[in-house]
């Protein structure tokens, strides 16, 4: 049996640790945000404002189903912290293996339904009109990849668990590199337009799966697991099945979300408004990757310091968490408000995207200084493994305020309305969340604290 070892998560002082597990997975986090923001830049200029929205039409599709990896690592990745930090290598191991079989049959099977359905699907996420075509060239080709972005999304969150964030952070790197290059021979020099876009994203995938596979095979990673591993075992298939299920729901009802938003967007202002919700989607994805790399950087620290029944230092892993992430985002925040302009211009020079983006991206920004309770709070239950309130927690924003929303306040508001919605969703769910926090803190970690003295 390998030896797994994590005993930095546990002795390290907090605001050191966090810093030392944040700013990896922040710089992976703004390499792969820039790709995605150079990619759109570089789609805009050389292919066209309509390809742009033709992307947008398929992420949702596309990253619900590579979100499939990404719950079942996040899921797995809570219970191998909390295993290692109650030393039980062996559970550890198992959950590695039963996270590699449930990545690869579940996500197949999407797929496999996802090209089925092709003309539905493209049509029913808003690829109306001259977008549907582009739309399903990209979609057809870059969902053949999904099944091993899943696997590099598994594998990346497996690599924190373990307490290795700087792998983590080349895993995440590379795909990103890879795109933007790819990008520039397939578009730009071999003129293969959306097919370029399409297969630049789809090899930068087997680049990244290339490095998850070499780091697990070689001495770098403690979890060797073998064939016996592999096989599913019914209470880790529900563990991980229970808290993956909280990232799954989540991306799903991001995905439901780009699908009324390019909807109404384009029944209130055609492909100019969807273009706008396109671009600011990039940036939302780009200007918050401090707050997600110190979110990404909390799981471990507070998944084994609970597994270790160390209760003080998950209080302080929370607390710390939640000032570093908040001060970034009060950065963030200005930034926007400061530069929106410039900002749309880089993405592309047409009138009326240029008009109708600035102010809608002042409105999407508006409530960012807050969001940090709201994404610790969800993450922290999540990372003690527990899956109700932490599927709740998730869904407060966009399922529970933000898409009633949305289909509310453009009746009376117009495409103003759709941007409102953003800011209002996130002080509604920031207050749920920090009441649930408050309270699991009061009842739980520091009367534990109290018998254990």
């Amino acid at each position: 049996m390998a030896k797994i070892s994590s005993k930095d998560l546990g002795d390290e002082p907090i605001g050191k640790l966090l810093v030392k597990q944040a700013v990896p997975a922040s710089i992976g986090i703004l390499v792969m945000s820039l790709n995605i923001l150079v990619d759109t830049i570089f789609v805009g200029n050389w292919i066209g404002s309509t390809a742009i929205a033709a992307i947008n039409v398929v992420l949702p599709v596309s990253f619900f189903i590579a979100a499939l990896g990404m719950a079942i690592g996040i899921g797995g990745a809570s219970i191998i912290s909390r295993a290692l930090g109650a030393n039980n290598p062996e559970k550890a191991l198992r959950t590695f293996g039963n996270q590699i079989t449930l990545t690869l049959i579940v996500t197949l099977a999407f797929v496999v339904a996802g090209l089925t359905f092709v003309d539905s699907i493209v049509l029913g996420f808003g690829g109306k009109g001259n977008i549907f075509d582009p739309a399903k060239v990209y979609y057809m080709i870059v969902l053949y990849g999904v099944p091993v972005l899943a696997l590099c999304m598994m594998g990346n969150n497996v690599i924190r668990a373990e307490g290795k964030p700087k792998f983590g952070m080349v895993a995440m790197m590379i795909p990103s590199v890879g795109n933007l290059l790819f990008d520039y021979i397939l578009i730009n020099v071999l003129d293969y337009g959306m097919y370029g876009a399409a297969w630049a994203t789809t090899g930068s995938y087997v680049l990244c799966f290339a490095y998850i596979v070499w780091f697990f095979r070689s001495g770098n990673s403690e979890l060797k697991i073998n064939w016996k591993h592999l096989a599913l075992k019914g209470d880790i298939v529900k563990e991980i099945g229970a808290l993956g299920f909280v990232t799954l729901a989540r991306q799903a009802v991001v995905s439901i979300t780009y699908l009324f938003m390019n909807n109404i967007l384009y029944h209130i202002g055609g492909e100019s408004s969807v273009t706008v919700y396109a671009i600011i989607g990039r940036m939302l994805m780009f200007a918050l990757f401090p707050v997600l790399g110190v979110t990404q950087g909390f799981l471990p620290i507070a998944g084994f310091n609970y597994g270790a029944q160390m209760y003080q230092r998950v209080i302080e892993s929370i607390n710390i968490a939640i000032k570093y992430a908040a001060l970034l985002a009060l950065l963030v925040f200005a930034f926007i408000m400061l530069f929106p302009d410039a900002i749309v211009r880089v993405f592309t020079t047409d009138a009326d995207v240029v008009s109708q983006a600035p102010s809608a991206m002042r409105w999407v920004f508006a409530a960012v200084p807050i969001v940090a309770i709201q994404l610790i709070g969800a993450a922290y239950f999540q990372a003690v493994g527990k899956a109700v309130p932490a599927l709740l927690l998730t869904l407060t924003r966009q399922g529970f305020f933000f898409i009633p929303l949305i289909l509310i306040l453009p009746e009376f508001l117009g495409e103003r309305g759709v941007w409102i919605s953003f800011p209002i969703a996130d002080i509604l769910s920031t207050l749920v969340t920090g009441f649930y926090l408050n309270r699991e803190i009061r009842s739980k970690l520091r009367p534990s604290i109290s018998e254990d003295l």
